[in-house]
């Protein structure tokens, strides 16, 4: 099992660095493998809807992209980090999410998913909410803990003076390794449900 983690903060070591990392040590004591994949500092163009991921890949796409989105769809599951910035998800690390999610055509569904918030003091709630929306309109699953996965810092690892924060994310790391384990423990004895067919309309017809 694996789970591939996106740090999407534009500091490759701050403080969502070491949130990620608090997580994955957690779950590699769980023996499940976990990578850690920076995007945060990468030029990445949001997504403009059109529609070119249909036919297999993001018209932006370049070889490291596609590696990394490769990467996320062969793995169990999906850590998410960001900053809050005014209250919200890191710019770059949107128009990462909003391009791998809205061309994945299915393939994240039911994988096993969890996000973080990292910040100095306000909008961390906002922002771990925005980066759940992912998972449930991917028809993920997402792993809980004890309280929203916000943790607080503002110099490179003052995360880690966050007592109850890390406590949070350490039980969070726990709670998804469980989850990770049962899908995989009983896929051949309870096979994941099949998909309801979509009905597609708007507001007006």
């Amino acid at each position: 099992m694996k789970v591939i983690a996106i740090n999407g903060s534009p500091k490759p070591k701050g403080n969502t660095y070491y949130a990620l990392k608090t997580v994955c040590e957690e779950l590699e004591k769980q023996t499940v493998e976990t990578e850690i994949i920076h995007v945060g500092n990468m030029q990445i163009k949001g997504c403009i809807g059109c529609g070119r991921c249909q036919e297999g890949h993001c018209s932006f796409s370049d070889e490291s992209f596609r590696e990394i989105v490769s990467k996320i769809y062969a793995a169990d599951g999906l850590l998410l980090g960001s900053p809050v910035y005014y209250a919200s998800i890191a710019g770059t690390m949107k128009c990462f999410l909003d391009r791998l999610f809205y061309a994945n055509a299915g393939r994240m569904r039911l994988k096993v998913g969890a996000s973080v918030a990292v910040l100095r003091r306000s909008g961390g709630v906002t922002t771990f909410d925005q980066l759940n929306n992912y998972f449930l309109i991917s028809e993920m699953m997402i792993a809980p803990s004890y309280y929203w996965n916000a943790i607080h810092g503002a110099a490179p690892g003052e995360v880690s003076e966050d007592s109850e924060g890390i406590s949070v994310l350490k039980n969070l790391a726990n709670n998804m390794a469980w989850m990770l384990k049962i899908k995989e423990y009983s896929k051949e004895v309870y096979p994941a449900p099949s998909p309801v067919e979509r009905a597609r309309t708007n507001f007006i017809r």
